[in-house]
């Protein structure tokens, strides 16, 4: 239980996808204009990487790396698939993605309009792939424990659009020099917000 404490607070703070590795920033900059949208597209975020890295991690394990298909018979056991690890995780992604964006025009049309395209553009979110490559490389030793770094992922990614979001709304009320303004602004504030977030990297988990 600890463990899997420990790799979701990690993925939340010392690991963030933004703030870490830069992962996700074009969505992260096009519609952290209002928090509203942000929240919404944030747990779109949490919903699809808690789910796809669990889901890619049982592939990965079960059927395309290397003796994964031993279970079914000593005759597979030698077989590799791995080569097609890019293009099952993007299908897989791709078909969550889908699902969302179903979700929310039907429940929620309003904040399906206010996303546009960036809602089915999270297929194509590097955050979201990196979430299940970063699975992968760190060979979690469970579907626990990949279900926690990508629930800690998503997190992690939503308290930074909402945070910029909630910045962004504020200093529209601020006197910023006109060179800085929109997106000049935002990635000065980015920076400082990452900064803040390398703080976390002191905590012993």
């Amino acid at each position: 239980m600890e463990d899997l404490v420990s790799i979701f607070v990690r993925s939340i703070f010392i690991d963030n996808m933004v703030f870490a590795y830069f992962l996700g920033m074009c969505s992260y900059l096009a519609v952290s204009r209002t928090v509203k949208t942000s929240v919404g597209l944030g747990f779109a975020v949490i919903f699809v990487l808690g789910f796809t890295v669990p889901v890619n991690y049982l592939i990965e394990n079960y059927i395309l790396g290397r003796g994964a298909l031993a279970w079914l018979g000593p005759q597979f056991a030698s077989v590799d698939l791995s080569f097609l690890t890019f293009i099952m995780f993007i299908a897989i992604i791709a078909a969550m993605v889908q699902l969302v964006e179903m979700i929310i025009e039907k429940f929620s049309p309003t904040l399906y309009s206010s996303l546009g395209i960036f809602l089915p553009l999270i297929a194509v979110n590097c955050a979201i792939l990196g979430g299940s490559l970063f699975m992968q490389e760190r060979n979690y030793a469970n579907i626990a424990e990949a279900t926690s770094f990508g629930l800690g992922s998503g997190v992690g990614w939503f308290l930074a659009i909402v945070g910029i979001a909630a910045i962004r709304e504020k200093i529209r009320y601020s006197n910023v020099p006109a060179p800085l303004r929109g997106l000049g602004i935002t990635f000065i504030i980015t920076g400082l917000m990452g900064i803040a977030f390398m703080s976390f990297m002191g905590i012993e988990l």
